[in-house]
């Protein structure tokens, strides 16, 4: 359900030059933002390179880009 929130300018202006950059939408880039930040809180002992990765091996399962892994293989 998307939904108006109203942000800092200094934010907006700061999201659209990442946005930018990693070829997202404005919304796109807070939720990815948001999405970091909510993991951040949740995990507080996780940097943000494993959070990222996290994130990104998510993104690969949730669209079946994952092999099946299998004990004592290819040793």
């Amino acid at each position: 359900m998307a939904q108006s929130v109203r942000i800092n300018s200094e934010l907006v202006v700061s999201a659209k030059t990442v946005a930018k950059v990693e070829h997202r939408s404005l919304a796109g880039q807070v939720e990815h933002w948001a999405t970091i930040g909510r993991a951040a809180e949740e995990n507080p002992d996780l940097p943000y390179a494993a959070i990222r990765e996290i994130l990104l091996a998510k993104a690969e399962a949730d669209h079946g880009m994952v092999e099946e892994y299998v004990f004592g293989e290819g040793e």
